[in-house]
């Protein structure tokens, strides 16, 4: 079996690390997978959402450290270029997530840590099970976090609490997660596979394409100007104003009834 495997049904893409025995620690093939998979999605116009989850029992708990443990005997330099480049091998998936224009859902079931943590970070909005717990892990093994933990955990959580998650590496519970603004959602125990198909297909039936633009705004607005933001946003809902399903939510508001998106 493939180290991820790829399930498109009515409109929502579910993306499943495929390694339960490893706690579906990131393997190479994991991450070439990943890459080359949320590419397709992000082209093809029937996926309206992504949905991002864990074989078995947890969602990802982090690097494979086994493997990492083969490399040790590797001189500094020959270490230092070995990480580099695996490092950067993940940077395509992170730049895919953010570009995706639809939404991408992390489903969050049992460990999500290290990688796993800042896998979640990535996405867009995440569901998790209540008995789901998260930590960030790495300073355990003596490394600094990767996987864009550190561009995205401050500006979900705030420096002081990203601090405290990246120093001292505790392990917190779902409604933790929640509180400090980590997470979105909390399905009670045994419901997150029914509750993320909720989500999921809400999001798929709605305007895919406001969507996109919508999220383009929020994450440039972590870089832009006032001005350069607000001019974003005309030139957004303009372009947003020509499609279908503005016709139609407008259409819908005034005739008092639920809109029908195509995602156009």
């Amino acid at each position: 079996m493939p180290d991820l495997l790829v399930d498109t049904h009515v409109g929502v893409a579910t993306l499943t690390f495929n390694r339960p025995d490893a706690r579906n620690a990131l393997s190479m093939e994991m991450r070439s997978m990943l890459r080359d998979t949320l590419h397709e999605v992000e082209c093809d116009d029937s996926v309206r959402c992504v949905v991002i989850r864990g074989a078995g029992d947890h969602f990802m708990a982090g690097g494979d450290v086994k493997m990492m443990s083969q490399m040790l005997d590797d001189s500094p330099e020959n270490l230092r270029t070995q990480f580099i480049h695996r490092i950067h091998e993940l940077h395509p998936i992170m730049f895919a997530m953010r570009r995706m224009p639809k939404p991408v859902v992390a489903s969050v079931a049992g460990a999500a840590a290290g990688a796993g943590v800042s896998m979640a970070l990535a996405c867009d909005l995440v569901i998790a099970d209540e008995e789901a717990f998260f930590t960030l892990a790495y300073c355990h093994i003596g490394t600094s976090p990767d996987g864009s933990a550190t561009f995205h955990l401050p500006r979900a959580v705030g420096i002081k609490k990203a601090m405290e998650m990246a120093l001292l590496g505790d392990r917190f519970d779902a409604a933790t997660a929640q509180s400090i603004g980590l997470i979105n959602f909390v399905a009670p125990a045994g419901t997150l596979e029914a509750e993320t198909t909720k989500l999921a297909q809400r999001l798929a039936n709605g305007p895919t394409h406001v969507y996109g633009n919508t999220k383009r705004l929020l994450y440039r607005s972590l870089e832009n100007e006032f001005e350069s933001q607000l001019q974003m946003e005309g030139e957004s809902f303009a372009d947003c104003a020509t499609r279908g399903d503005f016709r139609e939510g407008v259409k819908a508001f005034v005739e008092k009834r639920k809109p029908v998106f195509t995602g156009s």
